[in-house]
């Protein structure tokens, strides 16, 4: 007896404390769905059409949301709804999981899970200023990538902010660029600027391993040897060594006092420069020039430079070297391949004199043209200012037309080049895209789309400067389908921001590298007409 009249006791707990004693079984239903409203402050759950929700069934341990922020359930209908006590995060992943079975007054058939990513935040993430203040901060704050975070012994621009002591010689030539800009726009001293690029030329000079003059594309920062590119890569990059000319030959023109100091430095930049072997790079005087030689392997990379791409800078320095000069025919076969350098198709209505379908990344048009004034340019095949302009235009009509983009059209963004991407390294394109975006590809497009550029600038900085901007500027690149932002900097897309930036302020960097002598001769070797006004 007393056995029975304790389970007759404990039969009310019981019972009060089964979830589904208060959840009666009701219709099955399934869930169809989930939508987070615009204020990302609440989310709506869709049930069957026809299921009628009951609160007061609420069986809240069955509902597992991730967010670390409290939120209160209410149901209107068929839709359950989570009202948050504050926005969620922008940019963030979410997940919701509801378990099927008995709950709010029906039955649940299949387990539920909705994993959601919210959108950005339109709102400013800084305090406005003018755009010129903006520019110049951005350039000040990108130029600390080649000056404050350079290698400590070389004096060179790491190939990116993990690697160490590995350095890069073409980036290294953006970032010299970048000195000039800095001592006029007073962010270092002329002297400080100067003693940084003599610790550049001096290791250049002293220490870094060359071929046949030139450098390769990686060099450790402590010792000058070369750092294989990849197994084969491991001599001389012709490309590389032109945008590492490239920069030298401006900073050597901005260094022009009569003292000591600078006229040392442009002695061992002439030297430095007259080593380069050109003619060597036509494989045994073939009429077009090779990317690479190797002391192991020789040719065996076997990658002549045809145009149109970044290259268009090594065959001017090869025509303008006064020592190991290349004739117009290499220049005419190898990089024109006899007008085969043409297109002159129309895209988003935009004719494209040169070049790929869609004229490829955008870094065509930037690294020869950094020292390069490619607005008063033209040859036989193009005019280069003409070429560029079309190039962007191309780049921003294809974003815009296929990137997520803000409600405001004065923040349009865009920019499809080599960049870092979710899972490495690729160089996008109209032709090749992913949906990754690189701030260096529109920012470094200044002096051909400003207005395009500006609104870009302004988009980046702004709306996701919370998340695309840090110590040296901003962040490589970024994917909003994914909602994955780089925490990287690469020197060859960090030089030509600054640059470029300073060439649509001023043109500063075009006058300098298009002041040297030999570039001239090399211009009018090859037939190309500069008329600078």
């Amino acid at each position: 007896m007393k056995r029975i009249s304790l389970l007759l006791l404990l039969l009310p707990v019981l019972v009060a404390c089964d979830p589904d004693r208060n959840n009666p079984q009701g219709p099955n239903v399934t869930i169809s769905g989930a939508s987070l409203n615009a204020g990302l402050d609440s989310l709506t759950v869709l049930f069957g059409q026809n299921a009628q929700l009951d609160i007061k069934y609420l069986k809240s341990s069955a509902i597992a949301f991730n967010a670390a922020i409290p939120y209160t359930l209410s149901v209107d209908g068929n839709r359950l709804i989570l009202a948050f006590g504050q926005p969620l995060s922008y940019f963030t992943r979410y997940t919701l999981h509801i378990e099927s079975g008995n709950n709010l007054g029906v039955r649940i058939i299949d387990d539920f899970t909705y994993k959601f990513t919210t959108p950005y935040d339109p709102r400013p993430k800084f305090p406005t200023i003018s755009d010129e203040e903006l520019l110049t901060m951005v350039q000040q704050r990108t130029f600390r990538y080649f000056y404050d975070f350079a290698h400590p012994v070389a004096g060179l621009a790491r190939e990116r902010n993990s690697s160490g002591d590995v350095v890069t010689t073409g980036g290294s030539g953006f970032g010299l660029m970048a000195f000039p800009v800095a001592v006029e726009r007073g962010f270092i001293s002329r002297a400080e600027a100067l003693a940084h690029c003599t610790k550049v030329v001096d290791f250049l000079t002293d220490k870094a391993d060359r071929f046949h003059g030139a450098y390769p594309h990686w060099l450790n920062g402590k010792t000058g040897k070369t750092e294989p590119f990849s197994a084969k890569d491991n001599g001389a990059d012709l490309v590389e060594t032109a945008f590492l000319m490239e920069g030298l030959l401006t900073i050597r023109q901005y260094f022009s006092d009569a003292s000591p100091q600078e006229t040392s430095l442009r002695e061992k930049i002439t030297a430095i420069w007259e080593g380069v072997e050109w003619t060597w790079f036509q494989n045994g005087g073939k009429n077009v020039l090779y990317w690479h030689w190797s002391p192991n392997y020789e040719w065996a990379m076997n990658m002549p430079v045809r145009g149109w791409n970044e290259a268009f800078v090594v065959y001017l320095l090869a025509a303008s070297s006064p020592t190991y000069g290349i004739d117009k025919a290499v220049y005419t076969e190898g990089w024109a391949r006899n007008g085969g350098i043409r297109n002159g198709k129309k895209y988003f209505d935009i004719t494209l004199p040169l070049g790929e379908e869609m004229g490829g990344p955008m870094f065509f048009a930037h690294y020869s043209f950094l020292g390069l004034d490619p607005m008063h340019l033209s040859d036989a095949y193009a005019n280069f200012g003409e070429q560029n302009i079309a190039h962007a235009c191309i780049n921003y009509a294809y974003s815009l037309k296929h990137r997520e983009q803000p409600a405001d059209p004065a923040q349009a963004h865009w920019g499809l080049t080599a960049s870092d991407i979710p899972d490495g390294y690729y160089a996008t394109s109209p032709t090749h895209d992913n949906g990754t975006t690189a701030p260096t590809a529109a920012l470094a497009s200044m002096p051909y789309t400003p207005e395009q550029s500006l609104a870009a600038l302004r988009y980046f900085y702004y709306t996701l400067g919370d998340k695309l901007w840090g110590e040296y500027g901003f962040y490589d690149a970024f994917n909003l389908p994914s909602r994955w932002f780089a925490k990287s900097y690469l020197a060859i897309d960090q030089g030509p921001i600054i640059a470029m930036i300073e060439n649509y302020r001023t043109g500063l960097l075009w006058q300098l590298f298009m002041s040297c002598p030999e570039i001239q001769q090399g211009l009018q070797k090859l037939d190309i007409t500069y008329n600078a006004q």
